[in-house]
């Protein structure tokens, strides 16, 4: 009797721990997946059959699906009826390991555009004054770009330049050329390094809008601060990228 008890109290706690279980296994594959998919090693653009894929990797094909499900939801594979699972989404890489502007970086990729949302000075915060070495409220040039890469919205560009620089900038074309490019014409000198940070934030009513992405979808945010090859900082760029569109890549190296 007190075994019974003691096996019906537990029965919930075992089954919640399979679930656990199955979930982890499902999501350590659609990591293994995603990379897969991401790197066009399904050359045909069909993944295996499911119970091949459960064989592959030792789960069940409950666990697959639910692996596929994740997949699907990321917008990257559709189940079609007759043919199986389908690669339909695809991310282009943005190197982390070089200073390159978005059509240098995604070049051999598809064209890629500009459209000018905003441009002209602006009074400096104290936040961009700080960082690019100017005296607060003096007047920075500051660009609002939409980028596309063969017609669809990529990523949302703000950009505040030291004015002295930006001047060159307002009769340039900058619908067809990166700024960096153009910073290092008027500058006369290349771009040297840059302090970048990556994190996830969430679209805002006006990124959505503009990048045509849900609200509140996760989005890839860069902040990057360009300094020329003297090591005067020249180009403060937050850059919001759709992250179902861009994966971020670098080679790291282990100092000794």
């Amino acid at each position: 009797m007190a075994a019974d008890r003691t096996r019906e109290r537990t029965a919930p706690v075992a089954a919640a721990r399979r679930r656990r279980l199955r979930a982890d296994q499902a999501r350590q594959l659609a990591d293994l997946l995603r990379r897969q998919v991401l790197g066009q090693v399904f050359t045909d653009g069909v993944l295996p059959h499911e119970d091949a894929l459960g064989a592959e990797y030792g789960v069940s094909r409950n666990t697959v699906r639910q692996a596929l499900d994740l997949l699907r939801a990321e917008h990257l594979v559709e189940r079609v009826p007759g043919l199986g699972t389908v690669v339909v989404g695809q991310k282009y890489p943005h190197g982390l390991d070089r200073l390159m502007g978005l059509a240098e970086t995604l070049h051999g990729h598809g064209r890629v555009s500009n459209e000018v949302r905003a441009l002209g000075p602006v009074r400096a915060p104290a936040a961009v004054a700080s960082r690019l070495g100017v005296r607060e409220h003096d007047d920075v040039l500051y660009v609002e770009r939409l980028r596309r890469l063969d017609g669809l919205p990529l990523s949302l560009d703000l950009t505040y330049i030291p004015m002295d620089l930006g001047i060159g900038l307002l009769s340039a074309d900058l619908e067809n050329n990166d700024v960096f490019r153009l910073l290092e014409q008027i500058s006369g000198q290349p771009l040297g390094t840059a302090e970048i940070t990556l994190e996830a934030v969430s679209a805002d009513l006006h990124s959505a809008t503009v990048l045509e992405a849900p609200r509140g979808a996760a989005l890839l945010m860069l902040e990057r601060l360009s300094h020329l090859s003297d090591g005067r900082p020249v180009d403060l760029e937050f850059v919001r990228f759709r992250g179902d569109r861009i994966t971020m890549r670098g080679l790291l190296h282990r100092g000794a």
